[in-house]
């Protein structure tokens, strides 16, 4: 049986607006397990993002607990949790955030350099992901603005994962591509969740949400419904995505 990752326990949110509380996650207790490709769902501000952000230690809760394995990690100052982030978390946002005066391949070893010591073995760690999500050696050089969105995401997912995250945190990451770029960012995403990788990811996207093993649904900062699914493949996209709409439409999705 899987072990658990990430785990709260009443979780709360709170954001002042115009001198007025708005509770945008509430009292959630929530549970991650390792190897879930967990997909969080809902309407827009019923709370996606700020879970995600909470969840990953990106922002801290106003109010409960967020274990990491048997670590609590709502109250570590900011210089510690970026300490942590780095040694457990990898990110991939709807905007790609590369560094634009940086080639690609210098990009995946910039994260990568502050954890770990430079090294051929990590030169080569990052060459041999950046030719497995698709970016042959002629464009380790180029600059980000030299590269098509999808293959400008595909380097941000290798920054994501050469430190090997115990969490892969997704928000958005093929919102703003094209059908086709966004599919090969997807088909990256299933490949790697099927090599152990534990992803938590944000969608509003069907398509996306279908690549999950469970689905939470929110609802007014809280979980209204779950859905868990098989490891997806491909010819059984029809009877899976039929399952998932039924479950979407009971959530008055």
């Amino acid at each position: 049986m899987a072990s658990s990752i990430l785990k709260t326990e009443k979780l709360c949110k709170s954001f002042s607006n115009g001198g007025l509380q708005q509770h945008v996650i509430k009292n959630m207790d929530l549970e991650i397990l390792e190897g879930d490709f967990t997909i969080i769902m809902g309407a827009s501000g019923s709370g996606k993002s700020t879970l995600l952000y909470a969840l990953s230690g990106m922002d801290k809760p106003t109010m409960g607990k967020v274990f990491f394995g048997n670590k609590e990690i709502q109250d570590l100052t900011n210089d510690e949790l970026a300490v942590f982030r780095r040694g457990n978390c990898g990110f991939v946002f709807q905007s790609i955030y590369l560094l634009e005066n940086q080639t690609i391949l210098d990009n995946v070893l910039t994260g990568a350099l502050i954890v770990q010591k430079n090294s051929p073995e990590l030169v080569k760690k990052a060459q041999d992901l950046l030719k497995k999500v698709g970016l042959s050696e002629e464009m380790w050089n180029k600059y980000p603005n030299q590269l098509s969105g999808g293959e400008a995401q595909r380097a941000g997912i290798v920054r994501a994962v050469i430190n090997d995250p115990k969490i892969l945190f997704a928000d958005e990451p093929t919102g703003q591509l094209n059908s086709a770029s966004g599919k090969d960012v997807l088909d990256i995403f299933t490949e790697i969740h099927k090599n152990g990788q534990s992803i938590v990811m944000v969608t509003h996207d069907l398509k996306t949400a279908l690549r999950g093993t469970r689905v939470l649904f929110l609802r007014d900062g809280s979980v209204a419904g779950e859905y868990r699914m098989k490891n997806y493949e491909e010819d059984d996209s029809k009877a899976r995505r039929s399952g998932l709409q039924n479950f979407l439409d009971e959530m008055g999705w």
